[in-house]
């Protein structure tokens, strides 16, 4: 009984995950780095004294302690004797529910497919993974006797019975993968080290896994980075460049390499790649070497050395802040960097093509019976209907391939106004003819917005810090409505000690204005415009509104940003609706410890908003729906175990009986995702409302895809939902719409923005206070949106 014992093990590591012996090796970041490793190895005996049913008692109880739900499965497996000589195989059910945890579809929502809208043929940056019938990866584990601590004489050791192991396979020093069987579950061979020393080597299938096994996803990673290297692309950080075709921009002295991201995992119907685009002589044996110091850790967690660098071969990469700020460079970069749909397609199809042509990378994927496909994958989407706009008792409609309604806004009285009667100007001598212009500007078209202006308070400081800031504190007062700065340069210690002061010390609405963007005159009705339009958002007023169907539902978004100062603290901001509209907001951020990214000070932050919108409509919502932004997968699990608890704690502070429906949607918006559209004979972005929830998700997420808004240049980047936690028994089509309408409502842009408006109002507030005011606003700006 002993020699056929299994030993499970459960660790708690970083992102990047190692398997040894059976491991169910989860999706990549899935239940927080958490690993389940099962090994079987033959001759291993339990703890001496341990009786074997209390040794697998105390296991579960630790693998729950963990955080490891689902082990049950794996522990009655376990116990199960095994057949002499038999290998031990894990249930591709069962790894499959481990590596989902608690990231999987909610109740209620198995197919979780909308289908109201248009159908639209799609194609996607993606390419199936073919394999032949019946193909199947062989997991053996390797033992040495003796042992063998260099995982370098390991390799070379195994490496010589090349003849009974044949020449494709994959090892890392423990757990050899194999393209074929070999004829005895355990194999013996000896081997000899150079000194003379006779090694045993024992080979034991300990597992047969199908395609779809997260190990296999890890497998065919490996595989292709192998086929990167082949084809001599170059990696740099976690994506892999191509030196031999170079795009120079000589003009600017910038060379830009072209680059693919890629990832390898399973998706709705099948396994897919997603794909977004030595040897040296030293000549100078004195030059001064540089220091690099390394981040990663060495053996036992000791930190590593410095890494001593060769000048000649280091290269600067990426843009300078300098470069980022020139206009003419960044566009020219752009030619390069921002690929139409077409070009788009190109790149990638050329890539598969050269991949395909080039006979030692085809080789090495024939060997493992593997292959791409040389076609983008083909799916379906749907068009959701454009929104109907509401404005001042008008409703009109907009362009929905455009998706701005600047135009047909133009004279309609705004939603809601806040007289501008108090308020006042501060500028130094020389930029005095743009205040005054502005003030002209500024009559003309406030009027048809219906907001009723008053003339301001002129005040010309000198041009010094401390003069500005003198200004302030004479002038503003409890009655002032709004302070208006026209800065004579974007100098941020300016900018951010006048928003300092007007959001903590003397809270008050502010607009700050660089005088040159009031230099053209042929361009100031458009500025006077928008100004005006962002002054009476700050002072309370509404702009527009698109029909929200749900009634009573409070919705909430999440953002966080990392302070660039006092050791870069996180600020969390959360901003959630106080009226059915969506038109009014309410504000409140969080100031946490450095470096943390998921909230500590959520419940605090939502119950102070629930309180918020019970005093505007005497009740409290039915329903909530929170959007979380800045949350990368491998955080996914921290959001289900770690903010939901709080936004439910929270909720039971309000009441026993109050029990609203709440759902928690994370929203990606770097993903490497990419969807083109055949219109008119021509390879195009999808027109914005366009929805993918099928082909590219996720099989144990509840997951979708939303293209909201229009570019003009380049390819569109679609919005990733994940909805994590979901007691609403919303359909999927409700849940697509709702996110669509939500796009319309940011009152900074008139037209559709990439995500829903309160998570850039909740990037818009996190970035003013770790940029600026490093510092928690008053309270009485909560219910304002000075942050615009």
């Amino acid at each position: 009984m002993e020699s056929r014992m299994r030993r499970i093990t459960c660790i708690v590591r970083e992102r990047q995950l190692q398997h040894y012996g059976h491991v169910a090796r989860f999706p990549e970041g899935d239940l927080a780095g958490r690993i389940l490793i099962v090994e079987d190895l033959s001759g291993w005996t339990r703890p001496r004294g341990r009786p074997r049913n209390t040794w697998l008692q105390q296991i579960e109880g630790h693998s729950r302690r963990v955080g490891l739900d689902c082990v049950s499965a794996w522990l009655d497996h376990l116990k199960a004797p095994l057949a002499p000589g038999a290998a031990a195989t894990v249930p591709p059910a069962e790894i499959e529910q481990l590596g989902r945890g608690r990231q999987k579809r909610p109740t209620g929502a198995a197919v979780p497919e909308g289908v109201s809208g248009s159908p639209i043929e799609l194609r996607a940056n993606y390419f199936r993974i073919l394999s032949r019938p019946q193909w199947v990866l062989y997991q053996y584990h390797i033992d040495y006797n003796p042992p063998m601590e260099s995982r370098r004489l390991r390799s070379a050791l195994l490496l010589k019975n090349e003849d009974l192991l044949g020449t494709t396979r994959t090892f890392d020093g423990s757990i050899l993968f194999l393209p074929h069987r070999l004829p005895n579950t355990v194999t013996e061979f000896v081997s000899e080290t150079r000194d003379g020393q006779t090694v045993k080597i024992t080979v034991t299938l300990t597992n047969e896994l199908p395609p779809t096994s997260p190990v296999c996803l890890q497998f065919y990673n490996i595989i292709f980075r192998r086929v990167l290297r082949i084809l001599n692309m170059q990696q740099i950080g976690r994506h892999y460049y191509d030196p031999n075709d170079p795009k120079n921009i000589p003009q600017h002295r910038l060379m830009v390499w072209p680059g693919f991201s890629t990832s390898i995992l399973r998706y709705e119907s099948s396994i897919l790649l997603s794909l977004d685009q030595y040897s040296l002589d030293i000549t100078d044996n004195n030059q001064v070497l540089l220091i690099s110091r390394v981040k990663k850790s060495g053996p036992g967690g000791r930190p590593l050395g410095p890494a001593l660098l060769i000048p000649e071969f280091c290269y600067l990469t990426g843009l300078t802040d300098k470069m980022r700020s020139d206009f003419t460079i960044m566009k020219d970069l752009s030619a390069h960097t921002r690929l139409t749909p077409e070009q788009r397609e190109q790149r990638l199809l050329g890539f598969i093509s050269n991949m395909h042509k080039d006979s030692a990378a085809k080789a090495e994927m024939a060997n493992w019976g593997l292959q791409f496909d040389s076609k983008l994958l083909s799916l379906k989407g749907r068009v959701l209907p454009p929104e109907k706009i509401s404005q001042g008792g008008k409703i009109y409609e907009y362009s929905p391939w455009v998706a701005d309604w600047t135009k047909e806004m133009r004279g309609v009285q705004l939603m809601s106004t806040q007289p501008l009667e108090n308020w006042m100007i501060l500028f130094i001598r020389r930029n005095s003819d743009c205040a005054y212009s502005l003030v002209q500007f500024l009559g003309k078209v406030c009027s048809p917005l219906g907001i009723r202006i008053q003339k301001p308070i002129m005040i010309e400081v000198e041009d010094r810090h401390d003069s500005l800031m003198r200004a302030l504190q004479q002038n503003v007062t409890s009655n002032t409505q709004m302070v208006v700065c026209i800065l004579p340069s974007n100098r941020k210690d300016k900018y951010d000690a006048v928003k300092k002061f007007l959001c903590v010390d003397r809270p008050t609405p502010s607009q700050c204005v660089v005088a040159r963007t009031l230099s053209k005159p042929q361009a100031m009705m458009t500025v006077a415009t928008k100004i005006a339009l962002q002054m009476n958002c700050k002072m309370g007023g509404e702009l527009w509104s698109v029909e929200i169907p749900l009634k009573q539902l409070m919705i909430v978004g999440i953002d966080c940003y990392h302070d660039t100062s006092a050791g870069r603290r996180s600020i969390a901001g959360l901003v959630a609706s106080l009226n059915q509209g969506m038109t009014r907001w309410f504000s409140k951020c969080t100031i946490q410890r450095p470096g943390q990214e998921i909230v500590d000070g959520l419940k605090y932050s939502l119950q102070v908003a629930l309180k918020a919108w019970y005093r505007h409509n005497s009740c409290l919502p039915s329903r909530i729906i929170v959007y979380r932004d800045g949350v990368g997968d491998g955080q996914l699990q921290g959001v289900v175990s770690y903010e939901v608890p709080q936004f439910l704690d929270c909720i039971k502070t309000l009441g026993e009986d109050y029990n609203p429906k709440l759902s928690v949607v994370v929203v990606k918006k770097r993903i490497g995702a990419r969807f083109f559209a055949k219109i008119d004979g021509k390879l195009s972005n999808p027109p914005p409302g366009t929805v993918v929830d099928n082909e590219v998700t996720r099989p144990e997420w509840y997951d979708f895809y939303v293209i909201s808004q229009a570019v003009r240049i380049g390819s569109v980047s679609p919005t990733h939902y994940n909805v994590v936690y979901d007691t609403s028994g919303l359909k999927p089509d409700y849940m697509q719409r709702l996110t669509h309408k939500l796009c319309h409502m940011y009152y900074n842009w008139s037209g559709i923005i990439a995500v829903p408006a309160p998570c850039q109002y909740a990037h818009k507030l996190a970035f003013l206070i770790g940029q600026s005011i490093h510092r928690e606003p008053s309270p009485n700006m909560d219910e304002l949106l000075y942050y615009l």
